[in-house]
């Protein structure tokens, strides 16, 4: 699914951090697993389940592998401006489980210790509680990053206790990365977006995607069909090891909630404490084709939340007093740039893809609208700055469409039958024309991918068997819809869901509410949670002509799996 997975509050403050430093660049049993129990969509014909006899073994064994081996942190080359205090390393992982011996990748590995120091009592020392490692999301988002929001005052108390580790998973970044096109081609533009398709645009769609499809298994070869979430659950518990930690406690956002389950499910006497920030629904049937068409009605009520709060401002942006008036503004950006792009980079396609990021995160909705009311007026800069591609992101922006691509279309049966495509979305663009066929392109290679599917593990666990999770969302979240909190909540004995109400950002650990960052840190820090579910008051709306921009934006596009966002990755 399409999911910012780095426009989490985590994502967010990393680059508040960046603004002010210079940027860079065994132990317990392994549960059987249970077979995908949901219908696969129409047209597919999905292979046999990923988890093979072989791999729980596989997994134990490279994970005590990892452990007598540890990570050998050092400097972070590349990483300039980084606090000396940030370290790096690697683990080696098997590309494939069934074969532990065989061919290894390595994962880039980075950390910060616990301070140790209350930043509420300085004369207090905090004992360490081990690490807490944490994924942004994607597929294809780096957490190298993440151990820097240590700085930030929301997450100090964390720190004192907590070594902070980040990670790029496998085929991201610095950890054997992956690739399916010519990083140079990757930003195609100025393009078309049209809400309603012809025959011939939907015709020369398909053919793009079947060549990325080739591109992907002509660039990877064999090793393409261990891309996947299973996988990815796997490598976090040979890192795990590696830190020497007995039990996991980790933060997934996003596309990191579904591993995270996964995770759960295959090791859950391996879990100390797991948060699952704005999570992706698991339900077998659902996972990936049926999440993405439900992600692309929810942006459709997000689009809606943007426009009404750029016509309560009208005084500010001039763009209309209704919601009606800013959406016939938007069209009519939209046709003034297909005739004439702006800056002979800013088409439709880009357009959109800007203002899908407003659905992500509040805090885009100053700049866009102002971009937008700047655009109509006859100044083209500010929305040339917001959406034009940035050409130095590239090579990132490529990789991470590359792991997306690849994990998604591994992890699940999809329809094969372009029909298929064409009848659900055709439908479902009569009443959620923004986000969805641009999320139907994003994600069609996969009715032509070379590698096996899987069917998708069947996330559940029993009362006793998994510690007390911590799940918390956003109510109107997008990105991945709240109906997929409450499911996972429903999945996970012992679960407590923490709802940020009538908000729509999407990741909301360690951002600006309060509310949602005492649930937080009582449960990191003490263990301690509500019964079984609680609700927080929404954080406030951003403030008009006051634009929070991002510190740094690599390119224009996104994943629940994702594609977008703000630091280099998929959401």
């Amino acid at each position: 699914m399409r999911a910012a997975a780095v426009c989490t509050a985590a994502g967010s403050l990393v680059l508040t951090a960046l603004a002010t430093v210079p940027a860079v660049g065994t132990g317990g049993t392994t549960a059987a697993p249970r077979a995908g129990a949901g219908a696969a969509p129409h047209g597919t014909a999905a292979a046999p389940h990923g988890t093979a006899a072989a791999e729980p073994g596989g997994t134990a064994a490279a994970a005590a592998r990892a452990r007598a081996a540890g990570v050998d942190f050092g400097t972070c080359a590349g990483m300039p401006g980084a606090p000396r205090t940030t370290e790096c390393g690697t683990v080696s992982v098997p590309l494939d489980y069934a074969h532990p011996g065989g061919k290894q990748i390595r994962l880039t590995v980075s950390r910060v210790r616990a301070t140790h120091k209350d930043p509420r009592n300085s004369k207090r020392k905090v004992p360490r509680q081990g690490a807490l490692i944490y994924n942004p999301g994607g597929p294809g988002g780096s957490g190298l990053l993440f151990p820097l929001v240590g700085r930030l005052p929301e997450w100090k108390r964390i720190a004192s206790a907590y070594d902070l580790v980040g990670y790029d998973p496998r085929g991201v970044g610095r950890s054997a990365p992956l690739s399916c096109e010519d990083p140079k081609g990757h930003f195609k533009g100025p393009s078309a977006a049209p809400a309603h398709p012809s025959e011939a645009y939907k015709k020369r769609r398909v053919a793009e995607a079947r060549a990325y499809a080739r591109g992907c298994g002509r660039r990877a070869g064999s090793a393409l069909r261990f891309y996947t979430s299973l996988n990815n659950a796997r490598d976090l518990d040979v890192l795990r090891a590696a830190l020497g930690e007995d039990r996991v406690t980790f933060m997934g956002a996003s596309y990191g909630t579904y591993f995270g389950a996964l995770y759960a499910t295959l090791f859950p006497s391996h879990v100390r404490r797991m948060v699952f920030d704005s999570a992706v629904n698991p339900d077998p049937a659902r996972v990936w084709y049926r999440d993405n068409l439900g992600q692309s009605a929810a942006f459709e009520g997000r689009w809606a939340d943007f426009r009404e709060w750029v016509a309560r401002h009208d005084a500010v942006y001039g763009l209309g007093r209704t919601a009606e008036a800013v959406r016939r503004g938007y069209e009519r950006a939209r046709s003034r740039l297909a005739a004439k792009p702006a800056g002979g980079a800013v088409g439709p396609e880009q357009l959109r893809g800007a203002f899908l990021s407003a659905g992500y995160d509040d805090d885009y909705w100053p700049r866009s609208a102002g971009a937008l009311s700047a655009y109509l007026k006859g100044d083209p800069k500010p929305l040339v700055a917001l959406a034009a591609p940035v050409k130095e992101g590239a090579v990132e922006a490529e990789n991470g469409a590359a792991v997306y691509t690849a994990v998604e279309c591994n992890d699940a049966p999809w329809p094969t039958d372009f029909r298929v495509w064409d009848r659900d979305n055709t439908r479902l663009a009569r009443v959620a024309p923004f986000e969805t066929w641009d999320n139907v392109w994003t994600n069609l290679p996969c009715a032509y991918w070379p590698a096996p599917r899987q069917r998708p593990l069947d996330v559940r666990t029993g009362p006793g068997e998994l510690p007390p999770t911590l799940i918390l969302a956003a109510e109107r979240d997008a990105a991945t819809p709240y109906d997929g909190a409450l499911e996972l909540h429903r999945r996970l004995a012992g679960s407590v869901l923490v709802t940020e109400r009538d908000a729509g950002t999407h990741g909301i650990a360690g951002g600006p509410n309060a509310c949602v960052n005492a649930h937080l840190e009582a449960y990191l820090l003490e263990g301690r949670l509500p019964v079984r579910r609680a609700a927080c008051a929404p954080r406030p709306e951003p403030r008009a002509g006051k634009p929070h921009a991002p510190a740094e934006r690599k390119g224009p596009r996104e994943s629940p799996g994702g594609r977008a966002g703000r630091l280099p990755a998929r959401g």
